[in-house]
């Protein structure tokens, strides 16, 4: 997977990739009035992305998590229906996480 431009400005050179080896949680959240959820790779564990929930949960006013390509995603609390934690998994190979 590459993330951000090539590193010699060649396009077929990734600047940089994701270590296989590297673990990964997939998130997904449910937000209220929309049919729609937020699915989101994070290189967290299970129990830091649950403390993070829970630490918005008890009086924060958004819920911010920031994904494997340093994207930030920033719920407000108010508009939770659930968030789904999985399992840590190892990086996937192939064309499909181009």
């Amino acid at each position: 997977m590459c993330l951000g431009p090539p590193a010699d400005g060649h396009p077929m050179t990734p600047a940089r990739t994701k270590d296989v080896n590297e673990m990964t949680v997939e998130i997904t959240i449910g937000v209220q009035n929309s049919p729609r959820e937020i699915s989101l790779e994070s290189d967290q564990t299970p129990d830091e992305v649950a403390a993070v929930v829970a630490a918005a949960l008890s009086g924060r006013p958004t819920l911010e998590l920031t994904d494997v390509r340093g994207r930030r995603i920033i719920v407000p609390v108010a508009s939770l229906g659930y968030v789904e934690i999985g399992s840590e998994q190892k990086g996937r190979v192939g064309f499909g996480n181009i």
